[in-house]
């Protein structure tokens, strides 16, 4: 009787265990924060991502499932009253695919939710001030591994003319403090090689916006880390403008973010 007895000692281990990684590790595997038919992913896309739209089928599809993945794995949370829409929380979910769509290996390792405000918003995160004039920002200290995004500029950034795009530009800057820093050298995105010519195509830029010989928006002047994000919100949502305009400009960023990893 002594194997029988072990033999139960064994199975009832083997079951102890199997529900110890079905509560704890399987749980978490499961876990599905926006879930949203891909029909109607596929919709919002195609009406209202101009990136998207110029892609072709099998490029859409890929696209299609990341978008589907950062919704599922992201939390996207209203706050201070916010409206938000399924179509709202697709854009945020674009915003965070178009800067990193053509790196295979990519993640926002950095960022666990994003919180949505239905207003600008100040330095101290009011939205009833005069002073608020805050579209969006990556959060530090007790918000790391936040995102607060302004709902009226998330959606103005998918709108036919404005140049910008304020999600895309805060989804840069989450990718640029990556490596621990926001400083317009992300690591995650330029290769030693570039660097370099970056820094000087960068330097002279923003010597020709303070000197108001640029049509880049003055923003982009403010220090390093915001030039990379403008211009990347430049160059997704006008490629063809930024081309004619800054040629030399539009080569480095096509080399940054069209480099395959």
């Amino acid at each position: 009787m002594d194997w029988y007895v072990q033999l139960l000692v064994v199975i009832l281990i083997a079951v102890l265990l199997i529900a110890y990684v079905f509560k704890y590790v399987g749980s978490k595997k499961i876990i599905r924060y926006n879930v949203i038919p891909p029909k109607n992913i596929q919709e919002v896309l195609e009406a209202r991502v101009s990136f998207y739209a110029r892609m072709n089928s099998t490029n859409k599809e890929i696209f299609q499932e990341r978008v589907s993945y950062f919704l599922q794995t992201t939390k996207i949370s209203p706050e201070k009253g916010a409206l938000l829409t399924d179509e709202d929380k697709v854009l945020i979910a674009a915003s965070a695919t178009i800067p990193l769509f053509h790196f295979h290996h990519w993640a926002y390792e950095n960022l666990d939710e994003v919180l949505v405000y239905p207003d600008y918003f100040d330095e101290k995160f009011g939205t009833v001030s005069d002073e608020r004039n805050v579209a969006g920002m990556v959060g530090t200290g007790a918000l790391n591994h936040k995102m607060i995004l302004s709902l009226p500029a998330l959606r103005a950034g998918f709108l036919k003319y404005p140049e910008g795009n304020m999600a895309i530009h805060e989804f840069v800057h989450l990718i640029d403090k990556a490596d621990g820093e926001i400083d317009g050298i992300p690591d995650y995105l330029i290769p030693k090689d570039l660097i370099s010519p970056w820094l000087q195509e960068m330097d002279k830029t923003i010597r020709q916006i303070r000197e108001g010989k640029s049509d880049i928006r003055e923003y982009a002047a403010t220090n390093d880390a915001e030039f990379l994000a403008v211009v990347s919100e430049y160059f997704f949502k006008k490629p063809k403008q930024l081309q004619e305009d800054h040629p030399k400009l539009f080569s480095l960023l096509n080399e940054i973010y069209n480099r395959k990893n």
